[in-house]
């Protein structure tokens, strides 16, 4: 892609996404993470109304007069995105790719976390960590994100997600809040889900294409796996073909989804021809 047209790119996503964030996400990212966090601040006298699993005991002993711990919000959290940028990515039927979808929902999050003063990391991963962005704020730190995003040509095309969550685990040792945006088809993640989601505030985002859950009767069609490079003739007109690679597209939906109720994580699924700002809300007004 030319340098002009990728800026052109950059600028269209970020106008998209700041007024997304700043109209619809803001609130709803707010008191789904921001609220989690409560530090002690101070303590004062108590009045009436206030709740009493709030009363400092030793305080009001000491003074003989009930007085009331103070909490605040914690002001500054950390936000991991990480990103599956394996072959995967390049498919799209419908309104856009699978990679572009990815970006703006990135771009979205991103912009919604500076808004509260959060920082922002990134992790683009394939069968490895290709790239770690630690974090931070502002506007610039962001449009390196998209750039990033827009124009990164991953080393491997295939998906492992374990390699993604145990980077996390290991590289953020603060407890972050993290979305990792993908297909979800890869080897086996159990294991690494649920540790990485005891560490982290973790919601998994599934980004599909329609054509994925169903292939199309188009006759003998040439396929190409975009993970392996594995070329083969397919008869798209037998419909057993069809009935067997729906099976196998339902059996990776819910072994996912397992995954994800099992590790205790919030999910959403994101196609690539309906929009995706109802179910972001949702996950954020479900969490």
């Amino acid at each position: 892609m030319e340098a002009k047209e990728l800026l052109k790119k950059v600028r269209k996503i970020e106008i998209r996404s700041r007024g997304l964030s700043r109209q619809i996400f803001a609130g709803e990212y707010h008191s789904a993470y921001k609220g989690k966090g409560m530090a002690f601040s101070e303590v004062r006298e108590y009045q009436y109304g206030d709740p009493v699993k709030d009363i400092d005991w030793h305080v009001t002993a000491r003074f003989n007069h009930p007085y009331v711990k103070v909490f605040e919000e914690e002001r500054e959290l950390t936000v991991m995105l990480l990103i599956d940028v394996s072959g995967s990515k390049q498919f799209g039927t419908q309104q856009k790719f699978k990679q572009e979808l990815t970006t703006e929902i990135a771009a979205v999050i991103a912009f919604s976390a500076i808004q509260n003063n959060d920082k922002i990391g990134v992790i683009l991963f394939s069968d490895k960590v290709e790239k770690f962005i630690p974090p931070q704020k502002g506007r610039k730190h962001i449009l390196r994100i998209i750039l990033e995003l827009l124009n990164f040509e991953s080393q491997s095309k295939k998906t492992d997600i374990t390699q993604a969550l145990k980077y996390l685990t290991n590289a953020i040792k603060k407890r972050s809040s993290a979305f990792i945006i993908s297909d979800f088809v890869s080897p086996d993640f159990s294991d690494a889900i649920k540790i990485a989601g005891n560490k982290h505030d973790l919601a998994a985002l599934r980004v599909y294409d329609k054509f994925e859950q169903n292939l199309p009767d188009v006759g003998l069609a040439y396929f190409k796996d975009s993970e392996n490079g594995d070329l083969k003739w397919i008869d798209t007109s037998n419909k057993k073909v069809r009935q067997n690679y729906k099976k196998w597209w339902n059996e990776q939906y819910e072994n996912a989804a397992s995954k994800f109720r099992k590790a205790k994580v919030d999910w959403a699924d994101l196609c690539t021809d309906e929009d995706y700002v109802k179910p972001l809300i949702n996950l954020f007004k479900n969490r």
